[in-house]
């Protein structure tokens, strides 16, 4: 049974229905609403499809569960599956599925599904996140509700009790949780770079010979700022392993803890090896993209009028054409190098990698 009309319930409905599952949507207005859902799908009135149902899945916002305490003589004893999430983290004093639970003391509710998007379930698991997360204090009732999941093509993770639901609602609304302290490193160290190499570079010369180069900020002087900050981070990457083992050979033990903040900053490595190789990777996009710049075309146009003045016929330097020619061959080399890293660091790719390959390659 699926308990409400909106999105996420007929993406639920269509679903189970190409999962096997015989599907009763309950509405306050089924025949408005029939159209929307699968035509194998039976859409009728809440309290008929309760009586039709042992699980349901009760697809209605938080404030309007007091809607539902008309059918909990019907309700008592089925399986609720509560699929809700809130629009702040620990917006409530308890989570919505124990809310659920004290309003229908009669009845057995499950969280899960709320981690999994609308497009995922219409889609199947194939584009989208594979797991679903559940947890209840009845372990028969998870196990009915992992099925179902498991059916459908999804992975059931059991996280435990009901005390876990508010930390399974608050998943889908962090905002990338573990990349705030890299990415805020990231552009602390381009701003301070950026900074730096804007004055040495165009108000310098700007002040003391009167050259107007502010047409380098938009390209040359960004593409300068990306490798410092993509060599500061990597180097980043790997400082905090080295005072963990200077830490450890201190203390003559492995076994004593290191402080929070060493402990924080080798946790946060993949990220910021991750922020360094696309900053490697936008610089080497810029350097492709110098000579398609108009300021470029005008200065090999004023170079070759000067030479062609000067009566210069050969301007070749076989010096400078090495070092660039080298320059170029091991930058490239060193991006593949940090691309190799960067696609180990991935957790499908890492995750096929025993330890000894993974430290081969570090």
């Amino acid at each position: 049974g699926v308990l409400g009309s909106g999105d996420f319930a007929r993406s639920l409905a269509i679903r189970l229905v190409c999962s096997g599952f015989k599907v009763v949507v309950g509405s306050r207005n089924p025949k408005r609403k029939a159209g929307l859902f699968p035509s194998a799908a039976e859409v009728t009135f809440q309290a008929e499809a309760v009586k039709k149902t042992d699980v349901i899945f009760v697809a209605v916002f938080r404030e309007h569960y007091s809607t539902l305490c008309d059918l909990a003589d019907v309700l008592a004893g089925k399986i609720l599956v509560d699929v809700s999430n809130n629009t702040e983290i620990n917006h409530h004093k308890e989570s919505n599925a124990e809310y659920l639970a004290s309003l229908f003391p009669a009845c057995t509710v499950v969280k899960g599904f709320n981690v999994v998007s609308a497009w995922t379930l219409q889609s199947g698991a194939r584009d989208g996140n594979k797991q679903v997360l559940i947890c209840s204090n009845n372990q028969e009732a998870k196990r009915t509700v992992a099925e179902i999941a498991q059916v459908m093509g999804f992975t059931p993770v059991d996280m435990g009790c009901m005390s876990s639901a508010c930390e399974i609602e608050n998943i889908p609304l962090r905002l990338l949780p573990a990349w705030k302290i890299p990415i805020f490193l990231a552009l602390g160290l381009f701003l301070c770079f950026f900074t730096y190499n804007l004055v040495r570079q165009v108000i310098h010369p700007y002040i003391r010979e009167q050259k107007n180069k502010f047409y380098k900020i938009p390209v040359e002087v960004v593409n300068t700022t990306l490798p410092c900050v993509a060599y500061v981070m990597l180097s980043l990457v790997y400082l905090p392993g080295v005072l963990a083992a200077c830490s450890q050979l201190y203390y003559g033990t492995k076994y004593r803890r290191f402080p929070d903040w060493l402990d924080q900053w080798l946790q946060h490595r993949k990220q910021i090896g991750l922020l360094s190789f696309f900053c490697a990777a936008l610089h080497a996009v810029y350097s492709l993209c110098l000579p398609m710049r108009r300021s470029h075309r005008y200065q090999l146009i004023e170079t070759a009028v000067k030479q062609a003045v000067e009566k210069k016929m050969n301007i070749w330097v076989e010096e400078e054409v090495w070092r660039m020619e080298i320059y170029i061959s091991v930058g490239i080399i060193a991006l593949g190098l940090l691309s190799l890293l960067a696609i180990t660091s991935l957790p499908s790719i890492a995750n096929s990698l025993n330890w000894r390959e993974f430290s081969f390659i570090q």
